[in-house]
Formats: structure tokens, sequence, C-alpha cells
């Protein structure tokens, strides 16, 4: 629930119709009522990831209980790029600090993997999918990404689609510079892949390089950060190959 401009944007699971009222949820409710004041006749912005962008009108307003109906479509849905970002399991603040930023950048899916050095805290998927959810509607992106169950990161790759390339930012410093190596290649399916605080394994590494359509890269001669890392890669691809170019 958040503003962009002068209008509070909210994401509903409701299918978006003109004049086809739905009820908020509690939390949603509460927010606009008591929070934000809200009355009858006031409009909000809202989405679900299908329909585009629709101004709506609150219809009926208690405490608890929020209607709102679809008035008028202010925006088509539209998709971003089709990047993944395949994230290694880290700590807590960092991981929720990278589902938000690669929300705002852009990402389309976000694979969460296990790794041979992860070493993170107990994740709530339920809060980082809040977390996705209010980083698109401060952003104006009209979805949410997907965020993927935990899986090992060999069994991703046991089914990986040589469609799809795959960025691997390798720590180790011997790979090209990403701006280079995303210089003379072309737009399409495309994935990020940030390892853990420890780094890959030798092994993965093997298995990663050997892997059909990988791009080993280069982020500079410091070692980041796994949350530093992810969003310096996604914005690097956003700045050659994404919807950043106009």
């Amino acid at each position: 629930m958040s503003y962009v401009g002068d209008m509070i944007r909210l994401f509903v699971p409701h299918p978006l119709l003109a004049d086809t009222a739905f009820p908020l949820d509690d939390a949603q409710s509460r927010y606009l009522s008591l929070v934000m004041r809200r009355a009858v006749g006031d409009e909000v912005e809202v989405f679900n990831g299908k329909d585009g962008a629709w101004v709506c009108r609150l219809d009926q307003v208690t405490k608890r209980h929020v209607i709102l109906c679809p008035k008028t479509q202010t925006s088509p849905q539209t998709e971003g790029p089709d990047l993944v970002l395949l994230m290694a399991l880290v700590k807590r603040g960092p991981l929720e600090t990278v589902i938000e930023k690669a929300t705002e950048l852009g990402v389309s899916e976000i694979w969460l993997v296990q790794t041979d050095r992860t070493n993170a805290d107990r994740i709530r998927e339920d809060r980082l999918r809040a977390i996705a959810i209010e980083a698109a509607e401060q952003t104006g992106r009209l979805n949410v990404p997907l965020i993927r169950s935990p899986a090992r990161l060999d069994r991703c790759l046991d089914t990986w689609s040589t469609d799809r390339r795959l960025i691997f930012c390798d720590e180790a410093g011997d790979s090209m510079p990403m701006q280079a190596a995303l210089g003379a290649v072309q737009s399409g399916p495309w994935a990020v892949l940030i390892g853990p605080e420890g780094g890959f394994s030798p092994a993965e590494r093997a298995r990663i390089r050997g892997l059909e359509g990988a791009v080993p890269v280069s982020l500079g001669p410091r070692i980041l950060r796994a949350d530093t890392a992810a969003i310096s890669a996604l914005t690097l691809w956003q700045s050659a190959l994404g919807d950043w170019r106009g």
C-alpha cells in the first residue's frame, strides 16, 4: 500500500472490470479507513498483474470493511523484461533488501537457491511476498515478481533451459567485466545468478561454467556482499539489455 504521485496504489487478487465491485482484505481496509482516513467517493489506483491499472472508487467504508469499484483503466497490462534472479539464500536483512530492489529493478521472477555454502536464517516466504508487493506498488509496476520457494542450485541447473542465458557473477575475478560481456549480445530471456557470502564451491563453479548459455562475468576488482552484487548486476543488465534503454 503505497503512494505514486498523489494516488494510493494497491495490489489486489481480484479481477478488475468496470463497475464490478470487490472487497479489500482486513489490512488494506484498515489502512485506507483508519490510517489514510479515506471515505466513500475517494479514489485509489489498483492493479492485479493481469488487467492493467484502474482507478477505483471507495463505495463502502467501515473500520474493517472497504469495497472498491473499478471505474477507469489508466494503463493497459504490460510486462517488463524477461529477467530471472537466482539468489542464494543469505541472512534475513540482505535477502529482504534484494527482494525489494530486484522488484524495483523489474525482475520477472526470483528463485531462492540453496548452495553448498549457504548459511542463512530461516526465511518467511509470506514476508518476502509482502515486501515484493509493496515495492511493486511504490514503483508503478503492473505486476509482482513470482518468488519461488528455496530449491537446491544443482536441481535448478539440472532442468535449466538453454534458451535462457545465465549471467554467472563469479567472485574469482578472472571473468570478463559484465559491461563488456553484454556488449555484443541481444536481449531475450536472461537470468542472473548470485552466490552466498562464502561464494560458490569449486564443484558449483565448474558446473555453472560448463552450462550451455552461461556467461561468467566480473563485477569489478572488489569482493561485493551478496546483496550489493545482486543490485549491481541487475542494474548493469537493465542498462545494457533491459527496458531502461527506452
